[in-house]
């Protein structure tokens, strides 16, 4: 059994562009559930936001400052979201804050079809031609494929570095798992908690700019790019920033693989395989890959 090189080579590479994808939504949305417990629905639809600020930003600027001032004023965006509406229903139950991001989905998808319209646009991207490794049989690899990898890491090493390595970041991590505790040191939990759903809009501020110009800018673009994500954060767990980004690679990976080696079924079956490893980790191991099972003193 022979192995065709170059088609292997371009679904790795494929696999890594959507995971990397998938891997920045999946931050965001462990970022906003260690410090509120709850899944965020409107994650996708934040990105899309992002998405069409940038749209809008590339009219009148360059590429990368447009990418600059939409991971920015998505900052303020995901800031202002959880002073202005989650904070009111702190401490509520979890199916309240459920509906709570759910009705943000719908304003936030609304809004942009409202404003925007839903006939998909196209978005620009620097990352144009592609790379021709080999004469014979070549490996030809897109620049944009290796555009999103690239940005998207970029973007997810320096979220962990502030996590790890500045005053901000131990101040976030101190308020996400004791609140308590924190208080008693002097950190202001709410402001920390605002700064958290900041960050978790702008890391997936960065996978909606990424992908806008692969699958076209309109308002439903994320709808099946977020489920993939989740599955993503399900399968490293939902308490683990490093597992959500493992998670999110290996579901863009089996994803391309399955759609490309899985014939005629691959592509058709590429939601069925997402909510099958959410099941199959909600039922095996539900905390996930890294995660660890909450102890708690009875």
């Amino acid at each position: 059994m022979t192995v065709d090189v170059s088609k292997f080579v371009q679904t790795l590479f494929d696999g890594l562009s959507n995971g990397a994808i998938y891997a920045s939504l999946a931050l965001g949305l462990v970022l906003v559930h260690r410090a509120t417990h709850i899944p965020n629905f409107a994650q996708g639809e934040m990105a899309m936001l992002s998405a069409f600020i940038a749209w809008e930003a590339d009219k009148h600027m360059p590429w990368a400052l447009a990418l600059l001032v939409s991971l920015a004023i998505s900052f303020v965006i995901g800031f202002v979201i959880e002073r202005g509406v989650v904070r009111w229903v702190e401490g509520a139950s979890p199916l309240t804050l459920l509906i709570v991001t759910l009705g943000l989905l719908s304003v936030i998808n609304g809004g942009a079809g409202w404003h925007w319209g839903y006939l998909p646009k196209s978005a620009e991207t620097p990352f144009t031609g592609t790379i021709k490794i080999g004469s014979e049989d070549p490996i030809i690899i897109s620049w944009q494929t290796v555009g999103i990898v690239i940005v998207l890491l970029i973007v997810m090493t320096a979220i962990f570095l502030m996590f790890n390595r500045t005053k901000v970041g131990l101040g976030l991590r101190a308020a996400a798992n004791n609140a308590g505790s924190a208080r008693l040191v002097g950190i202001s939990v709410g402001s920390m908690l605002a700064i958290g759903w900041g960050f978790a809009a702008l890391v997936g501020a960065a996978g909606g700019v990424m992908v806008a110009p692969k699958l076209g800018l309109q308002p439903n673009m994320m709808a099946s790019v977020v489920i993939f994500a989740f599955a993503g954060a399900v399968l490293g767990g939902f308490d683990s920033p490093p597992g959500a980004v493992f998670g999110g690679f290996m579901v863009g990976l089996l994803q391309a693989f399955t759609s490309v080696y899985w014939q005629p079924h691959g592509n058709q079956l590429s939601l069925v395989l997402a909510f099958g490893v959410i099941m199959a980790v909600l039922l095996l191991k539900p905390n996930g890959l890294f995660g660890r099972a909450e102890v708690s003193r009875v």
